[in-house]
């Protein structure tokens, strides 16, 4: 039988109910299924990603035993049937990943006997193996399934699901990033925008300008050779994720400066670093020199070659005129041409960005490209918005796609407390963000024509890492990122056209961050535990 999601989510959660992010359908019946040993078996053909997705979660499910925090007074459910195995079809073997990737999946449950989850790419498979993860519940000496027969069709609502994950400001070892791509996988998150480069360090080995990261590194221990870039693609691949590498350009740049003070302007001005640059060391590339223009080409050409992905971020975020005005170089540009810095800086976009579009990878780039210096690049290139929701309607106004990733809304990094050693007070995107204030953000606000709404290509948070790094991650991340990943793969609303509230899903993104906590992942706790265990107890009246 067919369960309203509302009425069901309002009641005490039964574990099928539970999956997070919730599938688009999902059928359940009042059986329950005994399992023993869980075997995942093919039929036809399948791709490497698929062999591996099945081995690991082969390996979770069998290693699991997990009861929600609604089922600790639970007992032994009385099981109907014995699960025989789940076996797995795909449509393709291709592993193409991207954009465009198809993630949907197909997922039955009877009461007895075999499962099957049916996908088109191995990237559905992925996202379906996740789903049936969380299907099955520790059941005293055994596992069992709740709620049999099952069915479940599923696919995201949105195309780009991602963190921005910095390891400039402060350097991540590679366990720390293969723990957050295995939490990004367990909420079915797609894109892992690695911003691997600022103002502050260099962390990335680069074959063409080697002095890069020796100088601008943070350490020799704490960089990143061109192998582990393709480690950190593997095993993001396998999970269904795509690595997104941003090198941002002109501005961000003081370490690039380390190397090759020839190609910048107004390196790390002190005391007055605030005229500057939007955070110290001020430092950016000098737009009236041919030169940085050649440099940066040659470092688009190596690490478009290195970052298989389609996509490519080249920043374009917080450039300071002052910097460039303040230069004698550009100042004998101006003198000589009559070209002032706006339009400098425009010439200085339109050869980097030709020169991209000609790899053919799809641009990324922050909204300041196109609000503030008023460059208008080709509608191949994918705007970040940040500044506000404003910002998402803007871009998709002005026919570009975006990513919404608004600061007062999905930057984790915020409600610490600002980092400047002088300065006793509150950051400038305070305050704390919390798991409610994120699931309630909509990216499709204030968007009502359908095609600039099939513009917003998906939704992104951001772990900026001036006071992060390796040691508090998990925490800063989780379970609010998985708030996001709800609305980006679910939407907004239920078939009905419900709003979900965040009392609503509570109980099941309690459940989201215990099972994560389990796996390795050390979400930090939304409320006592009693509130857990006593779904809506916790609510005001």
């Amino acid at each position: 039988m067919k369960v309203p999601l509302l009425a069901a989510l309002a009641a005490v959660l039964p574990c099928a109910l539970a999956v997070w992010p919730i599938p688009q359908t999902l059928q359940e019946g009042s059986a329950n299924t005994l399992v023993n040993l869980v075997h995942i078996s093919t039929q036809g053909d399948v791709s490497p990603v698929v062999k591996s997705a099945i081995n690991r979660y082969r390996e979770i499910i069998n290693r699991e035993c997990f009861l929600a925090p609604v089922d600790y007074r639970r007992g032994v459910l009385p099981t109907g049937g014995t699960f025989g195995g789940l076996v797995v079809s795909v449509a393709s073997t291709s592993e193409a990943l991207g954009l465009s990737t198809d993630e949907s999946y197909t997922l039955d449950v009877p009461v007895n006997g075999s499962a099957t989850l049916h996908a088109k790419t191995p990237y559905g498979v992925v996202r379906g193996l996740e789903t049936f993860s969380q299907l099955v519940t520790a059941n005293g000496p055994a596992k069992a399934i709740a709620n049999t027969p099952i069915h479940i069709a599923d696919a995201p609502a949105f195309a780009h699901r991602g963190l921005l994950f910095d390891t400039a400001r402060n350097f991540y070892s590679l366990g720390a990033i293969f723990r957050t791509l295995d939490a990004m996988s367990y909420n079915k998150m797609n894109v892992f925008h690695w911003h691997i480069v600022d103002s502050q360090s260099w962390p990335v080995e680069s074959a063409t300008f080697p002095e890069l990261h020796r100088k601008g590194a943070y350490g020799p221990q704490m960089a990143y050779s061109r192998a582990d870039v393709q480690r950190v693609i593997r095993y993001a691949g396998d999970r269904g994720i795509r690595v997104v590498p941003e090198f941002d350009v002109p501005g961000h740049t003081y370490a690039v400066g380390l190397s090759h003070p020839e190609l910048m302007s107004c390196m790390n001005k002190q005391p007055n670093w605030d005229a500057y640059a939007a955070e110290p060391p001020s430092g950016q590339l000098n737009i009236a020199l041919p030169e940085s223009v050649d440099f940066v080409n040659k470092l688009i050409d190596e690490y478009a070659a290195l970052f298989t992905d389609e996509a490519f971020h080249i920043g374009g975020d917080e450039v300071n005129l002052k910097c460039w005005t303040d230069d004698p170089v550009v100042q004998n540009v101006t003198a000589a041409t009559g070209m002032d810095v706006a339009t400098q800086l425009l010439r200085w976009y339109s050869q980097v960005h030709d020169h991209l579009d000609a790899t053919g990878k799809t641009p990324y780039t922050w909204e300041e490209t196109v609000f503030d210096a008023h460059y208008v690049p080709s509608f191949k290139t994918i705007l970040q918005a940040w500044k506000g929701h404003a910002s998402v309607v803007n871009a998709v106004g002005k026919g570009y796609r975006v990513v919404a990733s608004t600061y007062d809304s999905y930057y984790l990094d915020c409600g610490h407390g600002a980092w400047l050693s002088n300065f006793d007070g509150n950051s400038w995107c305070d305050p704390f963000k919390t798991w409610m204030h994120i699931y309630n953000y909509d990216v499709l606000a204030n968007i009502t024509d359908p095609e600039q709404r099939k513009r917003v290509v998906g939704a992104e948070v951001a772990a900026w890492s001036e006071q992060t790094d390796e040691t508090v991650i998990d925490p800063r991340l989780w379970p609010r990122a998985a708030a996001m990943a709800e609305t980006a793969w679910s939407g907004k609303t239920d078939a009905a056209g419900h709003v979900r509230t965040t009392a609503e899903v509570a109980s099941r993104l309690h459940e989201q961050r215990f099972r994560m906590v389990g796996r390795g992942i050390n979400a930090e706790p939304m409320q006592p535990l009693w509130c857990a265990r006593n779904p809506g107890a916790c609510n005001l009246p």
